[in-house]
């Protein structure tokens, strides 16, 4: 979409290509669907007028020193009012820091890890829950569970948000009683997890929590499977919700947990697509595929920056960041108000793929539904 003179323009770099594009393409596709939406509302009333928002966008190619350059030319060249974020932690850790030099405000909804919001930054807020307590619902509704796990593999890949989520883990494992029986961290991008897998099989321990990228997760179940590697349990921090994985693994996903900060339910009410679901239904409808939380997040950083400029009331980007820092609204992922250190920490909800579904299991408030535990050995589903 070009930009005209009087629009107020929202500059982004996200993995269009390379390795992460699968889940990179969910941040493009939910800016621009949400910029359309408010835009065919009217726009953003800034002060007494009303502003067209425009998207600059830039493939960064899964390169994080290409996504600095192409923030570093957002705000200097192109001089873009303010920044959306790239997806992934080691992205937003590296592009934050230009949001900060340049005083630019940031929302991202793509990176976790809770070494982004440690630095006491000012320009940078983030949508997704804190990637240390990523496995904190799991690990609440493992000590619920009948008969109760006792062993745990954790394995973490070593990247900043996947590094976090392990950082904090292993005290929540320990306070509920679980025996760490291997704790391995592994490269980012691994393709091969047999020795992993072999380690996991000797051990013999009930439950497997992997911190990964989608395409690590489902190398490690497809190889789970020619192993015979069956754990009591297994949960991944992505991959579950998303449609693509489920349709890349088929009835080898079955029995799978994952999580999740957001579900298309209608409860969720928002000012520009009336709720959640009707969010969900329209994102399918044009993009033909589910949205999932990436996606919600991604919308809901548009919505922030645009419920900020009307609280403002001006483009100044001082003035902007300081009406994210007080922002408390209803989007359509959920309640919009940045802790001081710049995060939101959403529950997350634990879900399962059972068959053809993906049931969410276990919430705030204990069992949602029954989930499908233990998991059997390959050779007897």
């Amino acid at each position: 979409m070009p930009a005209m003179a009087e629009d107020l323009v929202l500059g982004a770099s996200v993995q269009l290509t390379g390795p992460v594009a699968n889940t990179g393409r969910y941040y493009k596709d939910a800016y621009e669907f949400t910029i359309d939406k408010i835009n065919e509302a009217g726009g953003v009333k800034v002060g007494d007028k009303q502003v067209k928002l425009a998207l600059k966008l830039y493939d960064n190619q899964s390169d994080v020193n290409l996504s600095v350059r192409q923030y570093t030319q957002l705000v200097s060249q192109d001089k873009v009012n303010l920044l959306l974020g790239p997806f992934a932690s080691n992205f937003a850790l590296a592009d934050s820091a230009v949001s900060e030099k340049y005083q630019v405000p940031m929302v991202q909804g793509g990176g976790a890890s809770d070494q982004i919001f440690a630095r006491k930054f000012k320009y940078i807020f983030g949508t997704l829950a804190p990637a240390s307590n990523y496995f904190g619902s799991t690990v609440a509704m493992m000590k619920e569970l009948n008969p109760a796990p006792k062993s745990v593999a954790l394995l973490f890949a070593d990247d900043a948000f996947d590094v976090s989520v392990a950082d904090g883990t292993r005290p929540l494992l320990k306070d509920a009683g679980f025996t760490i029986a291997l704790d391995e961290r592994y490269t980012s991008n691994a393709s091969d997890f047999n020795s992993l897998l072999s380690q996991i099989k000797s051990a013999n321990v009930d439950t497997v929590l992997v911190a990964g990228h989608e395409t690590e997760i489902l190398n490690f179940v497809r190889q789970a499977k020619s192993l015979a590697v069956a754990p009591k349990l297994y949960s991944f921090t992505v991959g579950v919700p998303s449609e693509d994985f489920r349709k890349a693994l088929g009835k080898d996903a079955d029995y799978a947990f994952g999580m999740s900060a957001w579900l298309p339910s209608a409860d969720l009410k928002d000012k520009w697509f009336g709720d959640a679901a009707a969010f969900a239904k329209a994102y399918k409808a044009k993009f033909g595929y589910d949205p999932d939380y990436h996606a919600a997040s991604g919308a809901a950083d548009v919505e922030a920056l645009a419920q900020a400029l009307e609280d403002a009331g001006t483009t100044d980007p001082k003035a902007v960041r300081d009406a994210i820092a007080k922002l408390n609204f209803d989007s359509l992922y959920g309640k919009i108000a940045f802790a001081e250190n710049g995060q939101i920490d959403l529950p997350q909800v634990v879900i399962q793929v059972q068959g053809d579904t993906l049931a969410a299991v276990y919430g705030a408030k204990g069992f949602i539904e029954k989930p499908k535990y233990p998991m059997p050995a390959w050779n007897a589903r």
